[in-house]
């Protein structure tokens, strides 16, 4: 039977908001990270065979579960690769049972299932990985984030990235990483890497990489919940504080991202009065206490508090804002920080003192593929009057940018130029 309309959707919402869910449950199953990923893409392809034929189910989330828990019995036992397979992470969680009492149960409780989440998340970012492939790894598998999106988020090529991939799952079978969420003694060398995780998938989603929206809320709304789990594992941890402080006060505005009509609206343009007043409320409390522990995080928080206290654009305080970003830049030298300093600056000082900060970073290799950065070049070049180069850093932006609603914002700069 040929899906319908409805279907399709309903299969595509199970895709955005469960995926981490079954996914990370099929894992504890199997214990073996490639045979889940299979069996949970072959649930979600039957669904669509099923449902447009028996309806689609009240907790789509526990019935492709059962569907990836059957596929992987299967499996398990036409290809006699349980002895191969279960062992491959060893955990201090009670032995799985043998094949023949193997049994699938519906799983009705899906509230059960974060733990199964936290757990895939710390096995992601155990030390024996490289930082980067513990990222990259965390976010295909457990946020359901493409390795196409990946790649953006790392600023490196889809090939790359998806070698990257490979190469971590198979150290993770290797080395024998236990599916498990690590001691207190154990959790804070991993700290890095899932905060790492949380802040480039709600990145991710706060604008995303490509499709007709601005924002995909389910990745946004994952990342608040892990940050929020992890500070009440770690409620005196600094970072793991500033981490969801800053997804606070940078979520706080979703709602005026777009107006009625979906285009893109700038931070200028915003309705402040339809901010989040209580995401800024705790966000701004968070940022405070975790102040004085200086961490990437923390300091991008405070920056953003300083929007977000700030009545109108016009009374942004650009120069708390630009000595914050110099702060930063000691903590987290990255091309990305360097570029959003050299917007403050120019926002401080004048158009001029940004762009040229700016032209400092021309032969900056991991920024040649950024469209923030020509966009940001063509509205100072259209500030000073030099409309013919910023006409080109619109185009060059345009080439960058996949997000149709980003799309339409430089398609409408080209046009009044």
């Amino acid at each position: 039977m040929t899906p319908t309309a409805s279907v399709l959707d309903a299969v595509a919402q199970a895709h955005r908001r469960e995926w981490a869910f079954v996914l990370a449950a099929t894992v504890r199953r199997t214990r073996d990270f490639d045979l889940a990923e299979e069996c949970v893409q072959d649930a979600y392809a039957k669904a669509l065979d099923a449902w447009p034929r028996d309806g689609v189910p009240d907790n789509p989330a526990a019935w492709l579960t059962t569907v990836a828990h059957r596929r992987a019995l299967d499996l398990l036992r036409r290809e006699s690769t349980m002895r191969r397979s279960l062992p491959l992470l060893v955990a201090d969680d009670p032995p799985v049972r043998d094949t023949a009492d193997l049994a699938v149960e519906n799983i009705e409780d899906v509230d059960a299932i974060p733990d199964d989440r936290l757990r895939l998340i710390c096995t992601c970012c155990h030390p024996a990985l490289a930082p980067n492939a513990r990222v990259a790894l965390t976010l295909r598998l457990v946020c359901g984030v493409t390795t196409a999106e990946v790649a953006r988020a790392f600023l490196t090529t889809e090939s790359t990235m998806a070698a990257r991939i490979t190469r971590a799952k198979k150290k993770i079978a290797l080395a024998r990483i236990p599916y498990r969420v690590p001691s207190a003694r154990e959790l804070p060398e991993r700290l890095d890497a899932i905060c790492a995780v949380v802040h480039l998938l709600f990145t991710t989603g706060h604008t995303a990489p490509s499709g007709s929206s601005l924002v995909r809320s389910d990745l946004v709304e994952r990342a608040l919940q892990l940050a929020r789990m992890m500070r009440a594992l770690v409620p005196d941890d600094p970072t793991v504080a500033g981490l969801l402080a800053l997804l606070l006060l940078t979520d706080s505005r979703r709602a005026t991202r777009v107006d009625a009509e979906g285009r893109l609206l700038t931070l200028a343009e915003q309705d402040r009065n339809r901010w989040d007043r209580d995401a800024i409320r705790e966000g701004t409390a968070l940022a405070r206490r975790a102040l004085p522990h200086t961490d990437r995080y923390t300091l991008q928080a405070a920056i953003a508090a300083v929007h977000a206290e700030a009545p109108t654009w016009e009374q942004t305080n650009w120069r708390v804002v630009t000595g914050l970003y110099e702060r930063l830049l000691r903590e987290w030298p990255s091309p990305v920080v360097r570029l959003n300093h050299a917007v403050a600056v120019g926002f401080a000082n004048g158009p001029a003192a940004g762009l040229a900060l700016l032209d400092e970073l021309v032969a900056e290799p991991s920024l040649a593929t950024y469209g923030y950065f020509e966009a940001s070049r063509a509205a100072f070049l259209v500030d000073l009057g030099r409309l013919d180069e910023a006409r080109a850093a619109y185009e060059a932006a345009l080439l960058l940018t996949e997000n149709e609603v980003e799309r339409e914002f430089l398609l409408g700069k080209l046009d009044a130029l």
